[in-house]
């Protein structure tokens, strides 16, 4: 099992980036706003099943890599330091655009609700980069089987960003007239988001190698 702290660690950065406008969080908002909160919940469900498939394939990827390749960490520490840097800057650079600042989408059935959301998150580099370059961080050999590790990780993040969406999912609608009318509101959430990654990232790059 993780350490406790790894395990509160990875919590508080899935949190953070779950909150960051992102491929999967517009698509949800902009199904929610258009198409009604039951259709972005149907969406959702596609979304989790790609968080479930890139879970496994990192989980067990990642058990090998560290074993087989000595620099391996090192190369994803760095790598996923610099995306967090990335993600800062998109969320401060001006002109940035807020998720609920959506366009208007087509009515679908719930069949193709479901395949666009897991196409949406499967597309989502920024959960390929989650799991493959930030979830090792807060892995430790030491600490127990790394499959097992990831995997309980990979848990955590999933139930926080399906909670976590579901609530904007079925709030999008009010959020979204909420923060039209208060454009100071989205200035603020951007520039705090993009304050926490840029200190996530230099704490990952500076962060000694663990045994």
């Amino acid at each position: 099992m993780p350490a406790t702290s790894a395990l509160i660690g990875f919590a508080l950065l899935s949190f953070g980036l779950v909150l960051t406008p992102g491929p999967n969080m517009i698509y949800l908002i902009s199904r929610s706003i258009t198409q009604g909160p039951a259709a972005g919940i149907v969406s959702l469900g596609g979304v989790a099943l790609g968080f479930v498939f890139y879970m496994l394939c990192a989980a067990f990827g990642i058990t090998a890599l560290l074993f087989a390749v000595p620099y391996a960490y090192d190369g994803l520490r760095f790598a996923g330091a610099a995306y967090l840097l990335w993600m800062a800057w998109q969320a401060i650079k001006p002109n940035g655009r807020s998720p609920f600042q959506v366009k208007k989408l087509a009515v679908d059935g719930p069949r193709k609700l479901f395949v666009m959301g897991l196409v949406t998150n499967l597309l989502n580099p920024k959960i390929a980069m989650l799991y493959l370059a930030l979830l090792p961080q807060f892995i430790d050999p030491a600490s127990g089987s790394v499959l097992v590790q990831s995997l309980v990780l990979g848990t955590i993040q999933i139930c926080i960003s399906v909670g976590i969406n579901a609530l904007i999912a079925l709030s999008a609608g009010g959020i979204a007239l909420f923060l039209s009318t208060r454009p100071t509101w989205m200035l603020v959430q951007r520039y705090l988001m993009g304050t926490v990654l840029a200190g996530l990232a230099v704490r990952m790059a500076f962060e000694a190698k663990r045994a």
